[in-house]
C-alpha cells in the first residue's frame, strides 16, 4: 500500500487513558488517495458522563454539545466503515490507537490496516524543526493555519498536510516519490542518525 493512501485520524478525549475510564468525545479523520483528500469524517460522541471543565476549555467541546451528540457506539461503528481496509496515521499514534482500540473493543469491532506515527516520522525527516508538536511542524513546513487546534478534524487535516510535506521532502531530497507504507514504518523505527543511510539505500 502506498504511503500517501491512508486515513489520518485524531481523537479528542475526556482524559489520557482509556484504561482509567476515559472515553473519546470527538473523532476527525481525513482519507487520502495518492496524496489527494477524497473524504473526511467528523463527529462528536456522547461518552455517557459529563466531562471536566478543563477538557471543555481545552477542546471547546461543551457538555451541552456532547449531550446532543450520538453515543460513542454509533459513531465508532460508522467510523469503522469509513476506515475500510486502509492503513492509519496519527500524530503521537500510540495515544489515538489506544482510544481507537478501546472504543472498538467495546463493540467487538476491529480494523484491518496498520498504524504509523507522524510524530515519529517528523523526528527523523524534519530534524531541524524547533520541536515536533503538530502546531510547530505546521509552521516549520510553512502550512497556512486557518482553524483551531485541539478539534479533531482540524488536527487530522493539519496532520495530513504535515504528512504529505514529509513525503514531498523525502522525494525532493532522495528522489523517492513512491514509498510504501511498510517503508514508512521502517523509517519510524530507524534511528535519526541512520535515516540518511537508510533512504539512500532505497534509491
Amino acid at each position: 500500500m502506498r504511503a500517501d493512501t491512508l486515513v489520518i485520524l485524531d481523537f479528542e478525549t475526556t482524559g489520557l487513558s482509556p484504561d482509567q475510564g476515559d472515553r473519546a468525545i470527538e473523532i476527525g479523520a481525513v482519507k487520502l488517495s495518492e496524496g489527494q483528500v477524497v473524504a473526511e469524517f467528523q463527529a462528536l460522541m456522547n461518552p455517557g458522563f459529563r466531562v471536566s471543565s478543563f477538557i471543555e476549555d481545552y477542546t471547546g467541546i461543551s457538555n451541552r454539545l456532547l449531550s446532543q451528540a450520538a453515543p460513542c457506539a454509533e459513531v465508532m461503528s460508522d467510523f469503522t466503515d469509513f476506515i475500510g481496509k486502509d492503513n492509519l496515521i496519527a500524530h503521537n499514534a500510540s495515544f489515538d490507537r489506544r482510544f481507537l482500540d478501546a472504543e472498538l473493543a467495546r463493540l467487538s469491532l476491529d480494523y484491518q490496516g496498520e498504524f504509523a506515527c507522524s510524530l515519529l516520522l517528523a523526528r527523523r525527516i524534519f530534524q531541524d524543526a524547533p520541536n515536533h508538536k503538530l502546531g510547530s511542524l505546521v509552521g516549520f513546513a510553512n502550512i497556512p493555519v486557518e482553524g483551531d487546534f485541539h478539534r479533531a478534524l482540524y488536527d487530522a487535516q493539519m496532520t495530513a498536510k504535515v504528512w504529505l510535506a514529509m513525503l514531498e521532502s523525502i522525494g525532493e531530497r532522495y528522489g523517492l516519490f513512491d514509498l510504501s507504507f511498510e517503508q514508512i514504518q521502517l523509517l519510524c523505527k530507524t534511528s535519526k542518525k541512520d535515516i540518511h543511510k537508510k533512504l539512500n539505500s532505497w534509491r
